[in-house]
């Protein structure tokens, strides 16, 4: 593993329901599934059905010990969850994160109820590994390994969503994933989590056409990806959670299209690899104080 780079790598990248076929050979099938190394440190963001292959990889790679982030819990995010092996591990040990069912449901409360009987044949208490649970707020500041530092706002979804901004070693990405836009706004909280970013990871589910028709379901497009990325300085635009629907040609031509638009979009494929280098940055003074994001109560917080 080398501690001087910054990947990500997509082991899920569809929406709603998990789909294959030839006409998906190119984009992939699995449903929402992220992985991020940041240097020595595995993080994971969400546990759709391409949570199973990651799994795998990470039990063949070694790897005991990570951290799994949540944006919320509708099936397409979570419906791995019972069929990603380290669980079951005993000598592994994995954390994991919630925060948009904040004040109505804990983490450990959401996994349990998904993960037990009727909806599968055995319970929680089956899973050897060491599971811990941390709950947070929408604006919290996480600090779940040493030098990574995660932002998180609230998103505009049905039943709410997280967003979240990784930074590690002077590198930022983030994954926007779901949320709805309002025609003609650019949401300021989108905004301020993507400044500056090396990529956004963006729900680009619909097309500006089919959003006259979808409204309310609590998705968005590429072309307010764009939109936002150009307004916050940001880089790179992963299109991503692609309809379920959605062929390979047709993500190719939406490609196509966004990245005339903007010069680092690209459509997001299940086993894809992104690797960014750690920046030399100078060392802070030691005069100089953190800033922490305000909580919705006006409060900031920071947890760890």
């Amino acid at each position: 593993m080398n501690d001087d780079l910054f990947r990500v790598r997509f082991w899920g990248v569809r929406g709603s329901v998990p789909v294959s076929g030839a006409q998906y050979q190119r984009y992939g099938g699995n449903t929402i599934c992220v992985e991020m190394r940041c240097g020595p440190h595995t993080l994971l963001f969400d546990a759709g059905s391409g949570a199973r292959p990651a799994g795998e990889e990470l039990m063949a790679a070694g790897v005991n010990q990570f951290d799994l982030f949540f944006t919320h819990c509708h099936y397409d995010h979570i419906i791995g969850l019972p069929f990603f092996f380290p669980l079951y591990n005993p000598r592994i040990g994995v954390t994991t994160w919630s925060g948009h069912l904040a004040g109505r449901m804990t983490t450990l409360e959401m996994v349990s109820e998904f993960m037990r009987p009727p909806w599968f044949p055995v319970a929680m208490e089956v899973c050897r590994a060491c599971i811990g649970t941390r709950d947070f707020v929408a604006g919290d500041i996480l600090k779940p390994q040493a030098g990574v530092t995660i932002r998180t706002g609230s998103l505009t979804h049905p039943g709410g969503c997280i967003g979240y901004r990784i930074e590690w070693g002077g590198r930022v990405v983030c994954l926007i994933s779901d949320t709805e836009h309002e025609p003609g706004k650019l949401d300021p909280v989108v905004l301020g989590l993507i400044e500056g970013a090396d990529l956004v990871i963006y729900d680009c589910t619909y097309t500006e056409e089919e959003m006259l028709r979808k409204r309310g379901y609590g998705h968005s497009t590429w072309q307010q990806g764009v939109k936002l990325c150009e307004a916050a300085g940001a880089r790179g635009l992963a299109i991503f959670h692609h309809d379920p629907s959605r062929t390979d040609d047709q993500l190719a031509a939406m490609e196509k299209e966004a990245l005339a638009a903007f010069p680092g979009a690209f459509a997001a494929r299940d086993g894809q690899t992104l690797e960014f280098s750690r920046l030399k940055l100078p060392k802070p003074s030691p005069l100089r104080q953190a800033t922490r994001q305000p909580t919705a109560n006006g409060k900031r917080r920071s947890v760890r």
